[in-house]
């Protein structure tokens, strides 16, 4: 799966005085039906995409499907599969931010109302990057409630998993052969001298969290005090434990230049730039989840060259073959975004309106040096990678296909294996 994404984050800053909608600011709004014109042009099929759930959830069973609507029904026409994308960094008003225990039951009827209006819909990230949302919004005190402690941390950590726990399922209720691409960002954490072992180890514990929840995968147990200390319970941990449905899940997993970090010795970080990289990173992870990759993420800005992210396309790249090549069950690639970004150079913490040169397009629709060379990585490898992975096929069925008898009779296959599990007493 070659895919792109239209990069949608919506947190606010500034004490909730401000939303920072990307889409927005991006242009997406106006220009949607171009920004679709130019997937079909880099020869995609599959985008990250998702409505602003700050627009279409309005309260409680209360939804505006307008711009979905049409966004939606152009994609289904021309036969673009969505990874659809829920919730990415913000909530709306009416739900405050993710200290408000609500919002992991308010956002499962969300995505059934969704998954009931779109039932041609099969692959889902319910809620993007959930360890950066918490870490961004819980403890740096960049976005929404802006909290700077272990405990809004947690509290944050383990409503946003909820929430994606609860959202699968809940589509699942719709349409049971669904596909859910986690989109979480993959990190580690370098000890820079002697008495930053400690710390170091702290933070390569805690970058697990999420996805250990979102899996039903015991933490270790230094992290179990950790989050027992900090507001969660036993009830809500075995809740995460009981209601695993990582057997629906690919890994989705993103890598950026900022991923790795230096930890000195008293706890502080900083970015590191490439040490490992994204081969060594993935198998990590991999060993710890043993579940199909995708990666789901990566960009670099373009610099006075003009070839950084030419290059850095080909490093990741090359990263992805590598770890394909070695034995992990890898079905995709992903650059992020479709078009340049805006204020991403200050992580979204102020609006100053300044243009992130990350995308395979400038914001004039203008193709950028490496949307040319992803076009021509597509042409030159996506026919030629299906022939080498017979042994690994996502069951995925096109927009267009899902009227069509064999799709009915997978999903039937799929509403029966579903029952199955429930009976069993597994997965919620």
């Amino acid at each position: 799966m070659f895919a792109t994404g239209i990069e949608n984050s919506i947190p606010k800053i500034k004490g909730g005085r401000i939303r920072v909608d990307q889409m927005e600011s991006c242009g997406h709004y106006r220009h949607w039906r171009k920004d679709f014109d130019l997937v079909e042009e880099m020869g995609l099929r599959f985008l990250r995409y998702g409505p602003p759930i700050h627009t279409s959830l309005l309260g409680p069973d209360h939804y505006d499907w307008e711009f979905a609507d049409v966004t939606f029904a152009e994609l289904r026409r021309r036969d673009i599969v969505p990874i659809v994308d829920l919730c990415h960094f913000g909530v709306p008003d009416w739900l405050g931010d993710f200290q408000n225990p609500d919002f992991p039951e308010q956002f499962a009827r969300y995505a059934a109302a969704f998954a009931r209006r779109f039932p041609w819909v099969q692959l889902y990230t319910p809620v993007n990057e959930m360890f950066i949302c918490a870490q961004f919004s819980g403890k740096y005190g960049w976005w929404n409630e802006e909290g700077t402690t272990d405990l809004t941390f947690v509290t944050a950590l383990k409503h946003i998993v909820k929430a994606n726990v609860r959202a699968m399922q809940e589509i699942l209720k719709v349409r049971a052969d669904a596909i859910f691409i986690q989109s979480e960002s993959s990190e580690y954490f370098h000890a820079e001298n002697p008495a930053a072992i400690k710390p170091a180890e702290i933070e390569n514990a805690k970058r697990f969290l999420s996805l250990d929840l979102n899996y039903g995968h015991r933490v270790d147990s230094e992290m179990y005090e950790y989050l027992m200390d900090n507001g969660m319970t036993r009830e809500e941990y075995h809740f995460f434990l009981g209601n695993s449905l990582h057997h629906h899940c690919i890994l989705g997993n993103d890598y950026y230049w900022t991923n790795e970090h230096r930890v000195a010795a008293d706890g502080g970080s900083r970015a590191s730039g490439e040490i490992f990289g994204y081969c060594e990173i993935t198998r990590q992870y991999y060993n710890r989840y043993r579940l199909p990759v995708m990666h789901t993420e990566t960009n670099i800005a373009e610099g006075p060259n003009g070839d950084e992210a030419v290059n850095w396309l080909w490093k990741e790249w090359a990263n992805v073959l590598r770890v394909r090549n070695d034995g992990v069950p890898t079905v995709g690639f992903t650059w992020y975004s479709l078009t340049d970004q805006m204020d991403w150079d200050t992580g979204l913490r102020e609006n100053n309106g300044r243009v992130h040169p990350v995308g395979l397009y400038d914001l004039n629709r203008e193709i950028r040096p490496v949307g040319r060379s992803y076009k021509q990585l597509i042409a030159d490898w996506g026919e030629v990678l299906p022939t080498q992975s017979v042994c690994l096929s996502v069951p995925i069925l096109m927009p267009s296909e899902y009227e069509e008898p064999v799709a009915e009779r997978h999903r039937a296959e799929a509403r029966t294996l579903r029952e199955v599990e429930l009976a069993s007493g597994e997965s919620g």
